[in-house]
């Protein structure tokens, strides 16, 4: 099917209808479900109450991956920084089962009621079949779409909680007590009905391939490219240690009737199911011409190449016309007023406008900037320059470090000669922050090298410093990464002019990862595997996984093995796809999240009250994390398993 460019419905408007449900709209007893389904204007607003559930991710306060990590950190207490605390006492240890936190089972503590939505969506595709005025192909494609948002919901619980009841159909209102008490089902079942679902949205032939067009048409709306991307991520996860059988030893649960319900040994048969769907996923998606998105702004605005890889990095993630790299953006989730707490203040003006000022309170950790490449695309302990250095040591930066360290001031080794990702992602104490201020757009190659660009002034007392006692970076670094380009502040008034944009959660770079990361599981290392990688770190101006380790690194040849490969690619995704929600989600799903390295060990930022840089470049321990073997899945609040006896509690809960 060709794609169809579509302007009916504005999606924004869609999703603020979609904030009422249904029994909201009309009483709430048997015959509203016939009233609600009896015309097409109010059965959509039922269709846009199934999307309404979808979640807030575009908010850190809000966003489970991003918070619950460690890529970033907040001053606590947080009343003050602008973020909501909840997620972020995830990654402090304090969940619980007397009312745990960010609650997609139930509802409640920044979660949403996620079998209430897969009801609905029941709800839904047992009665759209009613409505009188609603032609055949938009019925169909209606219906293809709510069963991507059951598949959806319920691929989100199972990834939070494990194995999940599966609410196939919504019990009639005569049922009996016991009839209602559902069981979770073991983990096969529910990845195959999830699969089965989105198989099923796929075949039907009237949901688009694609959506062309700009943002006010239908983005955000579900797209045969968007369910065969979701389908790939689905068989990536049930292949994934976490879920096929990685620790048997401590993941083992029965319910009262004796069945297991998660996997005890692993099928190596899920890696090739899941190539193939990332193989059909790409193919598809590229036929439709996504890809690896690169900035198309005005070349005026572009000093030279340097600055240029940044914006394609930048934009990648921002972009919100046009974006090829995007194969599913949350239109319900835009990134407006919250960009202020991603950037820092860059121009002076009145820093005590705390609600329309940048205000930098989105801390990346030291952790998080150590991941990234050296410049030469290899993790900072393999690369041959930087073996026997010192990351913490001061360096007073040249005219040749001009675009990304402001000529003559002093910094830590840490911001030198590191891939463009860093650059483009990442603000840091005298580090060069193009763009999102006036003046910091039209400057020359000539007078870049003295005063032309803004940098970040970090230390105390500076501009982008600590100010008073409410929000502002714990570590000293901010989230470059999510600020577009064309946000700007304003010098004349103390405000931020926000260009918004909706939240990328699915995008090509991750499609293209999992595709390698399925390929190397399935049959280990071949340069079928490092194509797909290669063509993501090309685009972020390294070289390819082959010459990096071959000629930069001190283990040539170190990903020629499953094993080495596998590390590549785990951190080949930890930095493309920093601060977007991923790792978190990831390290569960790989089983490392319990490890030192990750979940299990200190976070550090420099010590933000020092003005002279010998003390400023001092780490800092800001949190001992600790990641237990029971945090892998959530529990289950403890009201439900008294309401529902059949119900047992996730391991270690």
């Amino acid at each position: 099917m060709k794609a169809i460019k579509l302007s009916i419905v504005v999606i924004a408007a869609m999703m603020l209808q979609a904030c009422q449900k249904y029994l909201d709209i009309i009483p709430d007893n048997v015959p509203t479900i016939d009233y609600a389904f009896h015309l097409r204007s109010s059965a959509e607003r039922y269709l846009f109450t199934c999307y309404s559930y979808l979640p807030n991710n575009g908010n850190p306060g809000l966003n489970p991956g991003f918070n619950a990590a460690d890529e970033v950190w907040y001053s606590f207490p947080m009343d003050a920084t602008g973020i909501n605390v909840s997620v972020a006492n995830v990654a402090k240890g304090m969940q619980n089962v007397q009312s745990p936190l960010v609650n997609y089972w139930s509802g409640g503590n920044q979660g949403k009621p996620y079998f209430q939505a897969i009801r609905d969506c029941n709800t839904f595709l047992e009665n759209v079949g009613n409505v009188v005025d609603l032609e055949e192909y938009e019925r169909e494609r209606w219906k293809a779409e709510v069963l991507f948002l059951k598949a959806y919901y319920q691929f989100f619980l199972v990834r939070m909680y494990g194995p999940i009841p599966l609410i196939k159909s919504n019990l009639p209102l005569e049922s009996s007590p016991e009839e209602v008490k559902l069981y979770r089902q073991p983990l096969n079942e529910c990845f195959d009905y999830i699969v089965a679902l989105l198989d099923e949205a796929i075949a039907n032939e009237n949901l688009p391939d694609n959506i062309s067009g700009v943002e006010n048409t239908e983005m955000g709306r579900i797209t045969r490219a968007t369910a065969l991307a979701l389908k790939a991520k689905v068989l990536v996860t049930a292949a994934s240690p976490l879920f096929n059988g990685g620790n048997p030893g401590f993941f083992t649960l029965k319910d009262n009737r004796g069945r297991e319900l998660f996997n005890t040994s692993p099928d190596p048969q899920k890696w090739v199911k899941a190539a193939d769907a990332c193989r059909t996923a790409v193919e598809f998606a590229e036929a439709q011409g996504f890809g690896l998105h690169e900035f198309g702004g005005s070349f005026s605005y572009v000093i030279n190449d340097t600055i240029r890889t940044q914006l394609d990095l930048r934009t990648a993630v921002t972009e919100r016309e046009n974006n090829r790299e995007t194969l599913w953006a949350f239109t319900n989730s835009r990134l407006s007023d919250i960009q202020r707490y991603f950037m820092p203040q860059i121009l002076s003006g009145d820093r005590g406008v705390d609600n329309v000022t940048p205000r930098g309170t989105v801390a990346p950790t030291l952790k998080a900037v150590r991941h990234y490449y050296t410049d030469k695309g290899l993790p900072l302990g393999y690369d041959k320059n930087w073996v026997g250095q010192s990351d913490e040591a001061l360096v007073t930066a040249t005219a040749a470090d001009r675009y990304y360290v402001k000529k003559g001031q002093v910094t830590v080794k840490l911001h030198y000669n590191r891939e463009p990702r860093f650059y483009a992602a990442v603000g840091f104490d005298r580090g060069i922050w193009f763009g999102n201020a006036t003046n910091n757009y039209n400057v020359t190659q000539e007078n870049a090298t003295s005063s032309g660009m803004l940098y970040v002034q970090g230390r105390s007392g500076e501009l982008s410093a600590r100010f008073g006692v409410s929000g502002y970076s714990v570590t000293s670094y901010q989230v470059k990464k999510l600020v577009d380009i064309r946000t700007v502040q304003n010098p004349q008034v103390p405000a931020a002019n926000i260009y918004a944009y909706s939240w990328p959660e699915f995008r090509m770079a991750d499609l293209y990862l999992l595709y390698a990361e399925a390929l190397n599981e399935a049959g280990g290392y071949s340069p079928e595997v490092s194509k797909w990688v290669n063509k993501v770190r090309t685009r972020a101006g390294i070289p390819s996984v082959e010459d990096s380790w071959d000629n930069y690194s001190t283990q040539p040849g170190f990903y020629n093995n499953k094993e080495n490969m596998r590390t590549i690619i785990h951190e080949e995704r930890t930095n493309e796809l920093a601060f977007e929600g991923h790792r978190y989600w990831d390290l569960k799903r790989w089983l490392t999240a319990h490890t030192r390295d990750n979940l299990n060990g200190p976070v550090h930022g420099w010590d933000i009250e020092q003005k002279d840089p010998e003390s400023f470049y001092r780490p800092v321990l800001l949190f001992n994390q600790r990641f237990a073997m029971r945090d892998y899945f959530s529990p289950i609040q403890l009201s439900e398993l008294q309401i529902n006896t059949n119900l047992v509690q996730n391991p270690g809960w």
